[in-house]
């Protein structure tokens, strides 16, 4: 369908040709993408504050209007920032999501249509920021990380979520445009289910950040999988790639970390201040989405702690299976011993005609056999006697 644009009124529902609402699908992403440690963004010494660092493989904006009211929802495609100014202050919820970051003008051009003051907009461009709340001249900025399970349940991807929230509208802009965890929000609004579309934008923005920090327990339920394996691999059979495995666990369990910490702190400021642009209800629901924090952080501090269990026991179970193999030597050893002995007396070459007492075993009619007898009583003695003993009772960490 062809989307026709016109900039000439001032009314909302005349600006762009309004299409039915529809929730945007998200696409899959390349499963071998690495999570690394999660820095933060830094200017180099001496750069002018508001600089916007445009990362080279960073995908274009794409930009996206749900306007909606408790009678009415429409999804409007946006090709030009400019096309957002006769919403910002319609009276129904403008949401205004920007994917992607990849373009200095289009942002630059988003911030002169959103009024953003240039520290703002290097924030949200400059990319990751620690997650933060900073209120400005009637706006609101809320720096938050998302974090979803990859299609193969192993690792998570994360990204930068920015918040710009005023009386009339929201924006959010996400770094990468193909996956997010706003979907339930929108088929919320599409199908008017909840309250969701008889609130203002202060309540859209406390559904968005609801959805990112449940975002967080399907990830961390999978990672409490994989420290149940791997503690059982590490008891049971401990390898190499054991250790290779609790290295990465903990790292992704640090990014997570790092990620819901500051986070818990951003919310625990948005139920405190920002009086003006919250009202009291959604500071309520705030109280449960900081609770959802609290117990995310919880489970990421409880997996940390069994993830750094799990080296001591990678090193106890190592030294076990080298003390059964040395348990297992020691036993060889043992019997071998006393038959060695055996052996080496009468492997010497006295000459018995020369003295009779040379070895005179060794003219024996049944002295071959003897010695044999001998040796035998002596090492079945030794094996009954490490028997009795429980030396034998497991060797389990060297069947394998």
């Amino acid at each position: 369908m062809a989307i026709k644009h016109s900039h000439s009124s001032s009314k909302p529902n005349q600006a762009t040709a309004r299409i039915p609402f529809f929730p945007t699908a998200t696409a899959d992403v390349d499963d071998d993408d690495d999570v690394p440690y999660l820095g933060y963004s830094y200017h180099e010494p001496g750069a002018l504050p508001g600089t916007l660092n445009i990362e080279d493989d960073a995908p274009p904006p794409v930009i996206t209007l749900i306007d909606y009211s408790e009678t009415d929802a429409t999804r409007v495609p946006i090709n030009e920032p400019e096309e957002c100014a006769p919403h910002l202050d319609s009276t129904s919820v403008s949401w205004v999501d920007v994917k992607g970051l990849g373009s200095e003008d289009v942002l630059q051009r988003l911030g002169t249509v959103f009024n953003l003051h240039p520290l703002v907009l290097e924030d949200v461009v400059n990319v990751p920021q620690r997650p933060k709340v900073e209120e400005y001249d009637g706006q609101l900025l809320i720096i938050t990380r998302m974090v979803m399970l990859k299609d193969t349940g192993r690792g998570f991807f994360t990204e930068q979520v920015s918040f710009i929230l005023t009386k009339n509208y929201l924006l959010t802009v996400q770094e990468e445009p193909e996956y997010d965890s706003f979907g339930p929000v929108r088929e919320r609004i599409r199908l008017s289910k909840g309250v969701i579309r008889a609130r203002g934008a202060d309540y859209l923005m406390y559904c968005l950040l609801d959805s990112i920090i449940d975002g967080f327990f399907p990830v961390l339920e999978a990672y409490g999988e994989d420290l149940e394996e791997l503690e059982s691999e590490v008891v049971t059979k401990p390898t190499q790639q054991s250790l290779e495995k609790i290295h990465s666990l903990k790292r992704d369990l640090l990014n997570l970390r790092r990620s819901i910490w500051p986070m818990r702190d951003a919310i625990s400021v948005l139920i405190r201040d920002s009086e003006d642009l919250l009202s009291d209800e959604v500071r309520v629901y705030l109280r449960d989405c900081y609770d959802h924090a609290v117990q995310v952080l919880d489970m990421v501090e409880t997996y940390r702690e069994v993830a750094s269990s799990l080296m001591d026991v990678y090193v106890s179970s190592v030294g076990n299976r080298m003390n059964e193999v040395m348990k297992l030597l020691t036993l060889i050893s043992s019997i071998f011993i006393p038959l060695t002995f055996i052996v080496g007396v009468y492997g010497m070459n006295f000459n018995t005609e020369k003295s009779p007492y040379n070895m005179p075993e060794l003219n024996w009619y049944l002295g071959y056999p003897l010695c044999w007898a001998v040796m035998l009583a002596v090492a079945f003695g030794i094996i009954f006697y490490f028997w009795r003993r429980g030396w034998f009772s497991n060797f389990s960490g060297i069947k394998e």
